[in-house]
């Protein structure tokens, strides 16, 4: 039974995180799960188990949401995350892991040093490889998000703004990305017991973040953002030298 403890405090860790940043269940949820499934159902679980918590902050800033924003992002990301579900048994993990570690420690630096950077949109060529990268590596670990939220980030004036816009692009995404892993039988029924376990921690999380937020602006949100993707960036690359080794 420790895989429901694990999985309580796995989502309620991660559901806190996201709450506050827009991003970063996956990242989370991904340092617990690979110790007790597959990669490959990791990230189903991971993904599918954030779609309450998805739906709660998608319905509270609902008033901020620009619809326009989301179908070309979505589609060019799903495209991708299909094709790259496939890739799980057959790529190096740690190769995979290390390359998305130096991307985001790269940006991690970039954006922190660079002040006015975030306050720029990016060319359209850099908005596509975002969307390439981000749906690569969400079909292959769940981890999506740390591009494609600087990319709302870069559109949005308000916390409110961003974080419906996020939340509602990966509300989309579980929808999607999990029909593809049941169709793939990446994932399957039994997995739903992770899901469900995972689920009221999430709601748990989402709760807390949820207070927290209120206390924030978007310059603060900003400055929380830049700091996890390099948290992340030192984690993946870590755990790939490791692994690797």
């Amino acid at each position: 039974m420790s895989w429901i403890f694990v999985m309580l405090f796995a989502a309620v860790l991660a559901s806190l995180v996201q709450g506050v940043t827009g991003f970063g269940s996956g990242i989370m949820l991904m340092i617990f799960l690979p110790t007790m499934l597959p990669i490959g159902q990791s990230a189903g679980v991971s993904t599918l188990t954030m779609l309450i918590a998805e739906v709660v902050l998608v319905w509270r800033y609902r008033h901020a949401l620009k619809w326009r924003r989301l179908p070309i992002p979505f589609l060019i990301y799903a495209s991708v995350a299909t094709w790259s579900v496939h890739l799980g048994q057959i790529l190096p993990t740690h190769f995979l892991k290390g390359l998305l570690g130096c991307l985001l420690i790269t940006l991690c630096l970039y954006f922190t040093f660079n002040r006015a950077a975030g306050n720029k949109r990016f060319p359209l060529l850099v908005c596509g490889l975002f969307m390439i990268i981000s749906g690569f590596f969400n079909g292959l670990f769940g981890i999506g998000g740390p591009l494609m939220a600087l990319y709302f980030l870069t559109l949005s004036k308000t916390k409110e703004e961003y974080l419906v816009s996020i939340q509602t692009f990966f509300l989309i995404d579980t929808f999607y990305v999990t029909t593809v892993r049941f169709a793939n039988h990446v994932l399957s029924v039994g997995d739903l017991k992770y899901v469900a376990v995972g689920m009221v921690g999430a709601v748990i999380g989402t709760i807390i973040a949820n207070r927290i937020v209120d206390h924030l602006n978007v310059a603060m949100i900003t400055r929380i953002v830049y700091g996890f993707i390099g948290v992340a960036g030192i984690y993946y690359l870590s755990t790939a030298i490791i692994t690797g080794a």
